[in-house]
């Protein structure tokens, strides 16, 4: 399994929180503030509501790809190299799932 990242840009250790630990912190609420948006988009009562959930949620996944993209800029965020045969069979898994929902 090969990863894929940048060189790590090194931060303070010690009990004092570094900018690595603040940019996981924002990342993680962004990406919890993104699914609670998503739900309430989903149940908005009406097109003037769902029209704020949505611009709300845009602005949060725009902010939350620039923090990824951040924190991957400087080794903080690594991605793990997938042999095709993983990603095949994770796609026909879920394609069956998906398929069983439709009958």
């Amino acid at each position: 399994m090969t990863k894929i990242g940048n060189q790590v840009v090194q931060v303070p250790n010690g009990m004092d929180l570094n900018d690595k630990d603040y940019c996981i912190c924002l990342l993680t609420t962004l990406k919890e503030m993104e699914k609670n948006y998503a739900i309430a988009m989903t149940e908005a009562s009406n097109e003037w509501l769902w029209e704020i959930y949505h611009n709300i949620f845009d602005e949060i996944s725009v902010l939350q790809r620039k923090l990824y993209i951040l924190m991957f800029q400087n080794g903080w965020y690594q991605l793990e190299n997938v042999e095709a045969k993983k990603l095949t069979d994770k796609y026909n898994t879920l394609n069956k799932d998906f398929q069983g929902l439709s009958q």
